[in-house]
């Protein structure tokens, strides 16, 4: 991560953790809107992966405020819900491993039992694959010029990755937390209930499923992997 990306994610938790208790204006204060207008017109002038990386952190931070319209607003809406879901598939896995390393149980934390350790390994792997899925993304979009019908692709294979990550990730977060994960109390639904809307917002499965499957179709087999290695390049 670049020294002014880092300042940047500074920035946006300092930002985040006061907006968690008063709402949406911290974020608006902060100039976020400016996040992607070039600075020729006075805004900040990043480019998606700054996005993403903001977009991450509200998606664990706050991810009931609308931060993605404020940000990226019309075609980006897909890309940057990918974001906010990799974000809060991360929290979730946080709050995870913290809770079964301080809950005993029969004299020993939870996360000793074989069994607890190999159910979020699933669940570690299916979030690591959706930060991936969206560092691909802002890569491409970066690459394009945040041309997003150029990077239709990646958008299509991002959000049908994330959608697709959302029964395990919830499953195993609420599975591990026991009755404690349903309570208003504690933070885990603050992050699960979003997942679960966010995994039909901008498209279901099928739709990007669809999406997918026709430019795959349409590239054919040597197509697919010229347009893979190409983009690798």
């Amino acid at each position: 991560m670049s020294a002014a990306r880092d300042m940047l994610c500074d920035t946006a938790r300092a930002v985040f953790a006061e907006a968690a208790t008063a709402g949406i204006a911290p974020v608006e204060e902060a100039g976020f809107a400016l996040l992607l207008v070039p600075e020729v017109e006075g805004g900040f002038g990043g480019d998606w992966g700054d996005a993403n990386a903001v977009l991450q952190i509200a998606g664990a931070a706050v991810p009931d405020l609308p931060v993605a319209e404020l940000i990226a607003g019309g075609a980006y809406q897909p890309a940057a819900t990918v974001s906010l879901m990799a974000g809060a598939m991360g929290q979730a896995l946080s709050l995870s491993i913290d809770h079964v390393n301080t809950r005993q149980q029969f004299g020993r934390p939870l996360g000793k039992f074989q069994a607890v350790q190999q159910t979020l390994a699933v669940m570690a792997c299916e979030v690591r694959a959706v930060e991936a899925a969206a560092a691909a993304l802002a890569a491409r979009l970066d690459a394009v010029d945040l041309d997003t019908s150029a990077a239709d692709f990646e958008i299509a294979a991002a959000k049908l990755r994330a959608n697709r990550a959302v029964g395990i990730v919830t499953a195993v977060a609420h599975q591990v937390h026991g009755a404690i994960g349903f309570t208003e109390e504690y933070d885990l639904h603050r992050v699960t209930v979003p997942l679960m809307r966010w995994r039909g917002a901008h498209g279901n499965d099928a739709f990007w499923a669809q999406r997918l499957g026709r430019q795959v179709a349409s590239l054919g087999g040597r197509g697919l992997w010229e347009a893979m290695t190409e983009r690798g390049a």
